[in-house]
């Protein structure tokens, strides 16, 4: 049997809206994803965590910052306070349960919030160090800029390597990891590309969108297909 992957997307004006790579990613990787409905009704959204295999936490819009004690600043982008929410119902779930999960972009950040971590409303007027071009204007398959990958971390260990390239298109980003989780690959400027847990089985963020890239970049489709592989090994 396939595996049963709960999938979070964008709301825009009032309609559910998925680019068809997050979904092409999860079916090519060998399991079933479904969108998960917007609801608060907590009773539902536990029996949704129970009847998934993993969770995929897609990108998006910025997140509103009064999720992680703060104030928005004139950086800060376009927030849909009806998906943070149930992002972070879910994560929570999630967590607890044990389910698989992996968080791509806004998920990331999204991820480490509710986990109790914090993040960059917008790290070009927040980091004082010179940065890279994190909103890259090459196509969305191009490999932008390199990242450093911790040794003996998850992701070396699905990647294979310390060091690829990956795409780029954020301009937030985590600061600290949440409590249980470590940093497991930056960019050369020092900004997070991924962090992970280190209390869980499978709990992988990436803070740059492999989904546009699974059709030509091995690495991407290993991600996946590791996501996969453990949404399909039952505790």
């Amino acid at each position: 049997m396939q595996p049963i992957i709960g999938v979070t997307a964008p709301i825009i004006e009032n309609r559910v809206s998925l680019h068809t790579d997050n979904m092409d990613s999860i079916v090519g990787a060998g399991a079933i994803p479904f969108i998960v409905p917007y609801t608060e009704q907590e009773e539902l959204l536990t029996q949704i965590i129970q009847q998934i295999d993993g969770l995929f936490l897609t990108g998006g819009v910025d997140i509103d910052p009064t999720f992680f004690g703060e104030e928005p600043i004139p950086g800060l982008g376009e927030v849909r306070p009806e998906r943070d929410k149930l992002e972070t119902l879910l994560i929570h779930k999630a967590l607890e349960a044990n389910k698989p999960i992996f968080a791509i972009c806004r998920g990331i950040q999204m991820l480490n919030v509710a986990a109790g971590g914090n993040m960059y409303q917008d790290i070009y007027s927040q980091v004082e160090s010179p940065l890279l071009q994190h909103a890259q204007k090459a196509p969305r398959d191009h490999l932008s800029h390199f990242i450093k990958v911790k040794e003996k971390s998850l992701l070396e260990k699905i990647a294979g390597k310390l060091s690829f390239k990956v795409n780029s298109f954020h301009h937030q980003a985590v600061k600290d990891p949440a409590p249980g989780f470590s940093v497991s690959a930056t960019a050369s400027d020092g900004v997070v590309e991924a962090i992970e847990s280190m209390k869980h089985r499978f709990v992988l963020g990436v803070q740059w969108h492999p989904e546009n890239l699974v059709k030509n970049d091995s690495i991407s489709r290993k991600i996946f297909g590791a996501f996969v592989e453990a949404c399909r090994q039952k505790d």
